[in-house]
């Protein structure tokens, strides 16, 4: 069988093929593409800094070879560090975001997740530096980061969201965003993406929290005659707790207020989560608002998802 690898280095030549080499090209002992494989290579595999960049590539130097062309051998870490920086980094990003986004394609990814997350430690108090903030897009299915937004607090994901959705080719995905990407402009800028929405509801959007909660109050009681695609059950065990869950995914109810103000709504849903550790038993209830016709099962697959990915990003630095 080839080696994927071929498949990875012809994926970052094709989408970094135009970009501008900052460097003096005859004075140049690596070549660009090399170096940019590497490091891609090398932080995909942990790396954390310029150091351990080289120190990935010199160990797998024969394996590298297979592949790359690596003229001048292997780069140093000062090389690796002094290429990035002569990179404008917007334009970089800009590459970067065509290979993540190719890369996801290529490997199936049509749940995107967006969540917000304050980096724990990202803090200078002696320089008057507050936390950073990130609005990230994820790709659920491949464990994806397709494209970040730096904001100053959580209250400016609103703004963030929109500048994110745009970076993103969404034609055919599902998106799904916590309670604070919960609206109108939002759903209307997704559909004119092509793609669909799952949202989280909670009482930033209040009529519809509320409308949703006595909803699924009467739908509880009659649950067992819901038909079999609008209800779905699920049961693990692991690390130490016992965790149920109970999805209801139903058609929009005529009593749900200003219905018609979220663009091609077709289906309201509902999530409870019974989770036991050490004796001790908790529940949650979240809602959810969805363009896509009711399917419990779906509403599974893209709660499940969206909780995932906001687990993965409570990053440390």
């Amino acid at each position: 069988m080839d080696d994927p690898t071929h498949g990875f280095v012809e994926g970052v030549r094709q989408c970094f093929h135009d970009l501008p080499d900052p460097r003096v090209v005859n004075r140049c002992q690596h070549q660009l593409l090399d170096i940019l494989a590497i490091a891609i290579l090398a932080v995909l595999s942990g790396a954390d800094d310029w150091t351990d960049i080289e120190v990935f590539a010199e160990t797998r130097a024969d394996w590298l070879a297979q592949f790359l062309e690596l003229p001048g051998g292997i780069p140093s870490h000062d090389t690796f560090r002094r290429v990035f920086s002569l990179f404008e980094r917007k334009q970089f990003a800009v590459y970067l975001l065509r290979w993540t986004q190719a890369l996801a394609a290529a490997t199936g990814g049509k749940l995107i997740a967006i969540d917000g997350k304050t980096l724990r430690r990202s803090h200078r108090k002696k320089a008057g530096l507050a936390s950073l903030h990130l609005v990230t897009a994820w790709s659920s299915e491949n464990g994806l980061t397709l494209a970040q937004v730096a904001v100053e607090d959580k209250s400016n994901e609103i703004t963030a969201i929109p500048e994110l959705l745009k970076l993103l080719h969404l034609k055919g995905c599902t998106v799904t965003i916590d309670a604070m990407g919960c609206q109108k402009e939002i759903v209307a800028e997704i559909r004119d993406a092509k793609a669909h929405y799952v949202l989280a509801v909670k009482d930033n959007q209040p009529h519809l929290h509320e409308d949703l909660i006595e909803h699924f109050d009467r739908v509880l009681e009659v649950e067992e005659t819901l038909p079999a695609p609008q209800r779905h059950e699920t049961y693990e065990v692991g690390h130490g707790r016992k965790e149920q869950r109970f999805y209801y995914s139903t058609p929009v109810p005529e009593t749900l207020r200003h219905r018609d103000a979220w663009r091609d709504l077709a289906s309201v849903g509902c999530v409870i989560t019974a989770t036991e550790r050490e004796g001790k038993e908790v529940g949650q209830v979240r809602y959810y608002i969805s363009d896509q016709k009711p399917n419990a099962k779906r509403l599974a697959q893209a709660a499940r998802g969206h909780s995932v990915v906001s687990t993965s990003t409570n990053w440390h630095r």
